[in-house]
C-alpha cells in the first residue's frame, strides 16, 4: 500500500498469483480424484467456521483467536483437502472487516488474500493427514495424522502472513509475534480434533455436531468476558480523566479563590493571613469531625472566601482604627450578603455563596443576614463560624490586643449551643488541645502558604509546627 492507501502493483500481483495458486490447486485435487465426503457436515463445519470467524477474539491489536481452525483441521482430517481447503476458505466469510474497512486496506484484496492463503493451508493439512494415515494407520496413525497436520497448517498460515505482511510494506517480525499462541493452540487442539475425528468414524457423525455447539458457545463467552474486560478499563481510562478534571477544577476553583482574598488583604491590612486561617481550621474541623474528603475542601474553599464581601465595603470602614460605631457595624454585617452575590456570579460557588451567606448566623437565630437557627444553617457555615470567632479571638485589632487562647477557648465554650455549634466546638478544641502555640495562634508555613486540599490535618499541623 502505497502513503494514500492504494494498493501497489506488487500487493495486487501478489493477490493475484496467490489467487490463481489455490484455483490451481482446488483445480489439481479434483482432477487426482478428490472429494468433499460428507458435503452435509462439510457445509455445517464451513457455516460453524464462519461464525467462529464472526466471533473471534482479540488478543493484541494485530492477533485474534478462533476456533475456525479447528473446524478446519477436523474437516481436512476427516475428509480429505478438499474439504480442509474449502472449509478454511469458508471461515474468512465470517471476517468483520469485510464488508467494513478498519485499517485502510482493500477489502477485496484482502478477502483474496485470506481466502486463498486458507485453502491452501487447509488443502495441505489435508494432504499431510492422508499421507501420515497411508504410512501408519490405525488410530495411532489418526493421531500422529491429526498433529502433523496442525504443525503443517499452522506453518503455512505464518509462512503467508509473513509474506503478506512484507509484500504491504511491513517489517513486523510476524513469527515471533504469533508464533508462540499458535504452538500453543496447536498443542491444546489438536489432540481434540485427533479424539474427535476417531468418535466420528468410529462411532457416531453426530459427534461433530456435538462438538460444535459447546466450541461456539465457549468462544462467544470468552468474547462476552474480553468485551466486558474491555468495558471496564474503558471505564478506569474514564474513571481517571474524570479524577484528573476534578483536581484541575479544585486548583482553578483555589486559585480564583486565592485572587479575590489577596485583592480583598491589599484593601483590609487587619485582615491578611484571616481567611487562610479560617480555611486551615474550617478544613481540620470538618477532619475532625469525620465529614467526607470533599466536604473538607469544600469548609476550605469556603473558609478561604467567608470574608469575600468586605472587598464592597469602603475602605475607610475597614480601616478604620478604634471600634464601630452602630451604623457602622450595620454597613459592616452587609459583607456577607455581598459575599454571597459575588460569589453567585461564579457557577462552580453556587454552593459556596450559601455557604458564604450565612457563615455569621448563630445557633439560637440571633444571628445575621437572615436570622435562620440550628440546623437550618448549612453544616459548614456552623463550622466555619466557630473557627473564624476563635481566629477574630487571637488576632490583633486596632482596638485591643489578641486574647489568650485560654480565653479564646473559654468564651468558644460558653457560647456552644447558643452562639456556636456544640459539635463544631468540640471538635475544634480536641484539635487545638493536640497543637502547639504556632497553630493555636494561627503562625507558620502552613497558614502563610496556600494548603493542599489532599493533605489531612496532622499535614496541616506539622506544616505548622504542631508537636
Amino acid at each position: 500500500m502505497d502513503h494514500h492507501g492504494h494498493p501497489t502493483r506488487l500487493l495486487i500481483g501478489y493477490v493475484l498469483g496467490l489467487t490463481a495458486a489455490a484455483l490451481l490447486t482446488a483445480y489439481i485435487l479434483i482432477e487426482f480424484g478428490f472429494t468433499l465426503g460428507n458435503a452435509w457436515v462439510v457445509i455445517a463445519l464451513c457455516l460453524a467456521a464462519a461464525v467462529a470467524e464472526r466471533a473471534s477474539v482479540r488478543l493484541s491489536d494485530t492477533t485474534e483467536l478462533s476456533i475456525s481452525p479447528v473446524l478446519t483441521l477436523f474437516a481436512a482430517v476427516l475428509f480429505g483437502p478438499l474439504a480442509g481447503g474449502i472449509v478454511g476458505a469458508a471461515s474468512e466469510i465470517g471476517d468483520s472487516e469485510l464488508f467494513q474497512d478498519k485499517h485502510g486496506r482493500s477489502l477485496h484484496l484482502k478477502w483474496l488474500t485470506y481466502t486463498s492463503s486458507r485453502f491452501m493451508a487447509g488443502a495441505a493439512m489435508g494432504l499431510t493427514a492422508g499421507a501420515v494415515q497411508d504410512r501408519i494407520g490405525g488410530t495411532a496413525g489418526l493421531f500422529v495424522a491429526t498433529i502433523a497436520a496442525s504443525a503443517v497448517g499452522e506453518a503455512l498460515e505464518i509462512a503467508f502472513a509473513t509474506v503478506t505482511s512484507r509484500v504491504r510494506g511491513n517489517r513486523t517480525a510476524i513469527a515471533r509475534m504469533v508464533g508462540p499462541v499458535m504452538a500453543t493452540a496447536m498443542c491444546v487442539y489438536a489432540p481434540v480434533v485427533a479424539a474427535l475425528a476417531f468418535t466420528y468414524s468410529d462411532l457416531s457423525p453426530w459427534t461433530a455436531f456435538l462438538f460444535l455447539a459447546p466450541a461456539l458457545a465457549a468462544q462467544r463467552l470468552f468474547s462476552l468476558y474480553q468485551e466486558k474486560a474491555r468495558l471496564y478499563e474503558e471505564q478506569l481510562t474514564l474513571y481517571a480523566d474524570l479524577q484528573s478534571a476534578n483536581t484541575a477544577l479544585r486548583d482553578a476553583n483555589l486559585s480564583f479563590a486565592t485572587a479575590l482574598v489577596q485583592t480583598l488583604e491589599e484593601s483590609d491590612r487587619y485582615t491578611a493571613g484571616h481567611s487562610r486561617a479560617v480555611a486551615t481550621y474550617s478544613r481540620d474541623i470538618a477532619q475532625k469531625m469525620g465529614l467526607a474528603p470533599e466536604e473538607q475542601e469544600r469548609a476550605f474553599l469556603s473558609g478561604l472566601v467567608h470574608d469575600i464581601g468586605k472587598i464592597g465595603l469602603p475602605a475607610t470602614l475597614l480601616n478604620k482604627e478604634g471600634r464601630l460605631t452602630l451604623d457602622e457595624l450595620r454597613e459592616m454585617e452587609r459583607h456577607s450578603e455581598i459575599g454571597e452575590r459575588i460569589l453567585s456570579k461564579v457557577e462552580a460557588y453556587s454552593d459556596v455563596s450559601l455557604i458564604v451567606r450565612h457563615h455569621h448566623e448563630r445557633m439560637d437565630g440571633e444571628g445575621y443576614p437572615d436570622g435562620i437557627r440550628g440546623t437550618e444553617i448549612p453544616l459548614i457555615s456552623r463550622i466555619i463560624a466557630v473557627a473564624d470567632a476563635y481566629n477574630a479571638m487571637t488576632s490583633d485589632r486596632p482596638y485591643r490586643l489578641a486574647m489568650e487562647y485560654t480565653v479564646a477557648r473559654d468564651r468558644l465554650l460558653q457560647a456552644m449551643g447558643s452562639q456556636f455549634f456544640t459539635d463544631a466546638v468540640v471538635a475544634f478544641l480536641s484539635v487545638l488541645a493536640d497543637a502547639d502555640g504556632d497553630y493555636r495562634g494561627a503562625r507558620g508555613s502552613g497558614f502563610g502558604v496556600m494548603i493542599d486540599q489532599g493533605e489531612s490535618s496532622s499535614d496541616g499541623f506539622a506544616a505548622a509546627g504542631a508537636a
